[in-house]
């Protein structure tokens, strides 16, 4: 769904939770990276190293609500 379809209400109480899924979010990706470092050194170069890449997009969803909110004030 569009954030242009959100109320500016709407759009803060999403903001207030992406902010803490953001935080659970990082957590698990730091998670992943330190298991992503132990793989590497352990049987080096596999798909489990590259996997906290493909999860990084994830955390730019906060800044994009942040923006939009911006517009509407």
């Amino acid at each position: 769904m569009s954030l242009a379809t959100y109320t500016k209400q709407e759009l803060l109480n999403k903001l207030k939770k992406q902010r803490i899924m953001l935080l659970i979010q990082s957590v698990l990706l730091l998670l992943m990276v330190i298991f992503a470092l132990f793989s590497f050194i352990e049987k080096g170069l596999s798909f489990q190293t590259f996997l906290p890449l493909f999860f990084v997009p994830m955390l730019f969803e906060v800044k994009k609500i942040k923006k939009e909110v911006t517009l509407r004030t």
